[in-house]
């Protein structure tokens, strides 16, 4: 069964009656009951948990924010119900309909193998469906605001995060600025990559970085101008691909890590740390078809104070290097690899 709280009729139905849900579905049911975009009807939870615990229904619930859910204080089924996060299409689920360069440009949303303009879907993905998410969810009043924002936070694109700097640029106070890069979180669009400074040896910069979460919805957010220089956005598209991909082979496997920037005072940086039970991985990530072992500078010093880090470097080139402890990988073979470079090559999908 599939019911869809996006539809008019079916929302304004259960949101007047919530118990309504029991009588759409059939006596003795044992099949799974998809219900999506639950977070539009928040006390809709109680009745799932009712339902869960007096008919034993399977339910599978969908929805692209749990802020309204967690802001009201709603049921949010503890002990009832395993969470699950769908990211971005992968290369392993692509197979040979990845193409790598139209990866880069138009990101791996799903809809855009069946889109025969993802540019403009592209568009209306950012037009619509991320403003009306944030207008139904009443997040914010000033939309034009948030437009300003949004464009302000694509240059932010794996940047370290400056919210004074965005502040003046966009005209919206500071505070506000901060409240959107949250919305952006809550609502799965966005995330901040905090900095690693466990067992620190060195002084380390505070900051977080930003990326959305797609290469394509970032690539979409971004103007490009006369000035603009196509190598510095193409080295974030970079990033923000391999980064997107990781994500989502740590959350399918189970894998539980953590992930990091590293940057110290004196301008030593390593691009991804991950940190988890099965080790500590440092990444760093050049669009570069050549590279040379000054690119792994930042890992090498990285090396120095976490002796135990595995190292890489995923750069655009086509072969396969080695300097000295670094592990060089083309991107689309580092992308491939992903499960066994994270330690998942033993473990079944979940």
């Amino acid at each position: 069964m599939y019911i869809d709280l996006l539809d008019t009729g079916t929302y304004t139905a259960l949101l007047a009656d919530p118990h309504r849900l029991v009588e759409l579905i059939p006596p003795g049911y044992k099949n799974w009951i998809i219900i999506d975009e639950v977070q539009r009807i928040p006390m809709f939870l109680n009745e799932v948990h009712r339902l869960i615990e007096k008919n034993h229904y399977l339910f599978i619930l969908t929805g692209s924010s749990a802020r309204s859910l967690r802001k009201k204080g709603v049921n949010l089924l503890a002990g009832r119900a395993l969470i699950y996060h769908m990211h971005p299409l992968v290369i392993q689920e692509l197979g040979d309909a990845f193409h790598f360069t139209q990866v880069l440009t138009y990101g791996l949303l799903p809809a855009i193998l069946s889109e025969p303009n993802p540019k403009a879907y592209l568009k209306s993905y950012v037009n619509a469906y991320i403003r009306e998410e944030v207008l139904q969810e009443g997040l914010t009043r000033n939309l034009s605001a948030f437009t300003r924002f949004l464009e302000a936070a694509s240059f932010s694109q794996g940047q370290v995060l400056n919210m004074s700097a965005i502040a003046r640029e966009t005209g919206v106070n500071q505070k506000n600025i901060s409240n959107y890069f949250t919305i952006l979180e809550d609502l799965l669009l966005g995330y901040t990559l905090p900095i690693f400074n466990k067992r620190a040896k060195r002084q380390t910069i505070q900051h977080p970085k930003f990326y959305f979460f797609d290469v394509g919805v970032y690539r979409a957010l971004r103007p490009q101008g006369l000035m603009d220089i196509q190598a510095e956005i193409d080295g974030v598209a970079f990033e923000t691909l391999f980064l997107q991909s990781a994500r989502a082979i740590n959350d399918y496997y189970e894998l539980d890590y953590q992930f990091y920037y590293w940057r110290t005072l004196s301008g030593l940086e390593v691009d991804f740390i991950l940190l988890g039970a099965r080790g500590l991985i440092a990444i760093e990530i050049k669009r570069a078809k050549t590279v040379s072992k000054s690119d792994a500078k930042g890992l090498k010093a990285f090396k120095q104070d976490f002796p135990e880090a595995e190292l890489f470097l995923i750069y655009g080139g086509e072969q396969r290097l080695y300097f000295n402890e670094v592990k060089v990988l083309p991107m689309v073979e580092a992308l491939k690899q992903l499960p066994e470079i994270l330690g998942a090559e033993n473990i079944g999908v979940a």
